[in-house]
C-alpha cells in the first residue's frame, strides 16, 4: 500500500438523520467507493449535490461533518489506516500530512486576524519550523500563486482583498506545510469566470512545483479537465466511472457522464426584435445611499416581448443594481425605465398594482426566497390571491396547472421548501412569477448555484415556457454558456457601464473589446490544455502590449 499516498477501499458513509416531530433514523450516503491516488498526482471528484464528493473527500481526514460518519471501508494515507487510528494519529495527519481549501475562503478565514497569521498557523502548531520560516514559505507561496505585493500581502485581514485573492491565500495555507495530500473542495465554483482562470492556474501551478498530491472535488467537469490526471465520476454516492482524463471527456460509457460532457448543449434560435419593446431602460444612473461614486453609468438597454436579454459581468459590475432600478428597489439619479408603453415610478411604493404584477423577479438563492412554515400550494397560490382574487376550488385548480407547467405535479402541492431539491425550489419560485401573469421576469442568477444537469433543466424549461405563455426575460449571469444557450440580445456590463450591447449574433462575434474578449475566453472549455492555452495566450498579449 505505501506505493500510493492515498488508497481507499469499500468506502461506506452514513448519516444520522433526525426529522422533526418524527422517529430518528440512519441511512447510508456512501455505498463502497474505492479509489487509489498516487504522490504527485490529481484525481477529480465530479458529480451533483448529493452525490457523496465532499463526504468522500473529508475521508482523507477521517472526518465527516455534522451527523455524517464513516461506517465502513479502510482509508490509508501514506501506508497506514487512518480510520482505524488513534487521535493522536489524526491531530498529527489533519494541517499536515492532508490539509484541505473549501469552497468558501471568506467564511473561512477569521476576521479579526491578519492572513499571515492565519496561513502560518498550521506550521507553528505542529512544530514544523520556526516562525520566520513559517513567515518565508508563506510568502514564498503568495508570490507562487501571483498575489500582489507578496512581502506584505498577509499584512492585510481578509476583508481588505477579493475574493479571487482570499481564495489563493488560502490555496497557500493548505501548501504552507507542505503536505502530502491537499482537498480541494470546489474551490473556484464561488468566483466570476476570470478570476476562476487566474485562481484555476494558480493552484495547478502550485500542485506542479511542490508534487503535492490532491483531491479536485467540483460539478464543473470543463473546470475539473484542466487540472486533473483522471476523474471519478459519482452519483448518488456510487461510482459511476473511472478514468484518465481523456476518457472521460472524449468517450464517455456511461449515459451519466455522456449527459456531463453534453452539458449546455441547448440550442436557442434568436428571435428578432418586434417594433415596441416591452422594457425600455434610458440612462440611468444611480449610486447607493452613503456611495460617493455611481454604480450604474448612463445605462441604456431595451427588451422586446417574448424574448430573453441577457445582462452580463463580473461581480460588481452593476447587474443586480440594475434590476433593483427597474424592479423599484432603488431610485435613479438619473433617467427612466419605460414598461409596456408607461414611465414606472422610481420608488416601489408608489407603483400601481398592474405595475408589481406584470414585472416579476426570480432571486438567486431559491432557500432565502420562500418561507419554510408555508407549503409549495400556499407560496404558489400567494400571488393568485393577491393578484387575481382566486380562492377555493379556482384556486386549487390554478395551483394544480402551474405545478405541471414546471414539471412538478399535484404530489408535491403540500410539501414544504425543506423536502425539496435545489432545482425543484427554482421551479417553485418560477412557478410563483408565472401565477402573476406576467409580462417580464427578471431572472437574477438563477442558475447559478445548481450543478450543471439541474440548471440545464431549468434553461430548458423556462424557454418552453417563453414559448408558451409570451413572457419576455431579463437574465442576470456571469455565465456565458447560460448566456448563448438562452439569450436573444446580450448587454455586457463593466463597472455599471454597458460596454457592448447588440443581439446574440452580433455581440458574440469578433472584434471583441478587451473586456468581451476577456470574459468569452475565460469560459472554460471541455479539452485537455485549454487552461494552458489560455494562459499562453494572455502573456502573449501582455507582453505586446
Amino acid at each position: 500500500m505505501s506505493e500510493y499516498l492515498l488508497k481507499v477501499k469499500d468506502l461506506k458513509i452514513g448519516a444520522h438523520v433526525m426529522p422533526p416531530n418524527e422517529k430518528p433514523f440512519d441511512i447510508e450516503i456512501v455505498h463502497g467507493v474505492s479509489f487509489d491516488l498516487e504522490k504527485g498526482k490529481v484525481l477529480g471528484l465530479i458529480g451533483e449535490s448529493g452525490a457523496g464528493k465532499s463526504t468522500i473527500g473529508l475521508s482523507a481526514l477521517a472526518y465527516g461533518r455534522g451527523s455524517v460518519s464513516i461506517t465502513g471501508g479502510e482509508v490509508h494515507v501514506n501506508g497506514r489506516d487512518i480510520l482505524t487510528g488513534d487521535k493522536t494519529l489524526l491531530r498529527s495527519l489533519r494541517g499536515h500530512e492532508v490539509t484541505y481549501v473549501s469552497q468558501s475562503a471568506a467564511a473561512s478565514f477569521n476576521p479579526s486576524k491578519k492572513i499571515l497569521e492565519q496561513v502560518i498557523e498550521s506550521c507553528i502548531r505542529h512544530k514544523l519550523c520556526s516562525d520566520s520560516e513559517a513567515k518565508s514559505r508563506a510568502i514564498a507561496l503568495f508570490d507562487q500563486l501571483g498575489l500582489p505585493d507578496p512581502a506584505t500581502f498577509g499584512d492585510r485581514y481578509p476583508h481588505q482583498v477579493s475574493g479571487g485573492q482570499l481564495q489563493r491565500a488560502m490555496t497557500a495555507m493548505a501548501l504552507c506545510p507542505k503536505p502530502d495530500l491537499v482537498i480541494f473542495d470546489e474551490p473556484t465554483t464561488a468566483l466570476d469566470v476570470t478570476t476562476q482562470i487566474d485562481v484555476l492556474a494558480a493552484i495547478k501551478r502550485a500542485i506542479h512545483q511542490t508534487g503535492v498530491a490532491a483531491l479536485y472535488i467540483t460539478h464543473d467537469l470543463a473546470v475539473v479537465a484542466q487540472v486533473s490526471d483522471h476523474i471519478m465520476v459519482l452519483q448518488q454516492g456510487k461510482t459511476v466511472e473511472y478514468g484518465t482524463v481523456d476518457q472521460i471527456i472524449n468517450t464517455p460509457k456511461e449515459a451519466y457522464t455522456q449527459a456531463l460532457v453534453a452539458v449546455r448543449s441547448i440550442e436557442h434560435e434568436e428571435k428578432q426584435p418586434t417594433a415596441t419593446p416591452v422594457l425600455l431602460v434610458e440612462g440611468i444612473s444611480a449610486r447607493y445611499p452613503r456611495v460617493k461614486s455611481d454604480v450604474l453609468s448612463d445605462v441604456s438597454v431595451e427588451l422586446h416581448p417574448g424574448q430573453t436579454l441577457a445582462v452580463v459581468g463580473e461581480s460588481g459590475s452593476g447587474k443586480s443594481t440594475l434590476a433593483r432600478v427597474i424592479t423599484g428597489l432603488l431610485p435613479p439619479r438619473s433617467g427612466k425605465v419605460i414598461f409596456d408603453g408607461r414611465e414606472l415610478s422610481s420608488a416601489l411604493a408608489e407603483r400601481s398594482g398592474e405595475d408589481l404584477r406584470e414585472l416579476q423577479m426570480i432571486y438567486q438563492m431559491a432557500d432565502t426566497a420562500m418561507n419554510p412554515r408555508q407549503t409549495i400550494a400556499n407560496i404558489i397560490g400567494r400571488p393568485l390571491e393577491l393578484y387575481f382574487g382566486l380562492k377555493g376550488a379556482e384556486k386549487d385548480k390554478r395551483i394544480n396547472e402551474l405545478l405541471e407547467e414546471i414539471e412538478m405535479g399535484q404530489e408535491f402541492r403540500n410539501r414544504y421548501p425543506a423536502e425539496l431539491s435545489g432545482g425543484q425550489k427554482q421551479r417553485v419560485c418560477i412557478a410563483r412569477a408565472l401565477a402573476a401573469k406576467p409580462k417580464l421576469i427578471i431572472c437574477d442568477e438563477v442558475t447559478s448555484a445548481l450543478d450543471p444537469l439541474v440548471a440545464d433543466g431549468i434553461l430548458k424549461l423556462l424557454l418552453d415556457l417563453q414559448k408558451i405563455e409570451g413572457v419576455s426575460y431579463l437574465f442576470i449571469t456571469h455565465d456565458l454558456a447560460t448566456v448563448r444557450a438562452i439569450a436573444d440580445s446580450i448587454a455586457v456590463m463593466h463597472q455599471g457601464k454597458v460596454v457592448r450591447y447588440g443581439s446574440k449574433s452580433k455581440v458574440l462575434a469578433p472584434p471583441f473589446d478587451d473586456y468581451t474578449d476577456l470574459l468569452l475566453s475565460s469560459v472554460p472549455e471541455m479539452k485537455i490544455g485549454w487552461l494552458e492555452n489560455v494562459i499562453a495566450h494572455r502573456k502573449m498579449e501582455s507582453a505586446g502590449n
